[in-house]
């Protein structure tokens, strides 16, 4: 089996941009229609959704040619999907040091990567 070849921060960080720029029109027109349900519904579920599709990304992974797996390589379920998300603010509370675990660890896990047991690589 081929060496994983592990998404770096600048690579994921690049792919949040682009999903910002995405979801920026679609979010504020939800919002403007459907104002009693908060845009982070929504954010959550394209994360959840994307990650847990076929696709194993969403639109910004993809663009760049990076996927979500779990620790044995396989697409992960709308449930570990949706504990990586909101492991995210976890990761982003604790001074963005969540985040920057990137960097530091081996297989480049941020925390939110290591409680949900997700490794993020090369497409």
């Amino acid at each position: 089996m081929a060496k994983r070849k592990y998404a770096g921060f600048w690579l994921r960080f690049v792919a949040w941009v682009l999903d910002g720029f995405i979801l920026a029109i679609p979010l504020g027109f939800l919002a403007y229609l459907i104002p009693a349900i908060h845009p982070a519904l929504y954010v959550w579920l394209y994360y959840a959704y994307m990650e847990s599709s076929a696709y194993q990304a969403t639109l910004g992974k993809m663009l760049i040619g990076i996927k979500v797996i779990d620790l044995k390589g396989r697409r992960i379920s709308f449930l570990r999907a949706t504990g990586r998300y909101f492991g995210k603010i976890l990761s982003g509370l604790i001074i963005g040091i969540g985040f920057l675990m990137i960097v530091f660890t081996e297989k480049k896990q941020g925390l939110h990567d290591i409680i949900s047991e997700c490794l993020v690589v090369k497409a």
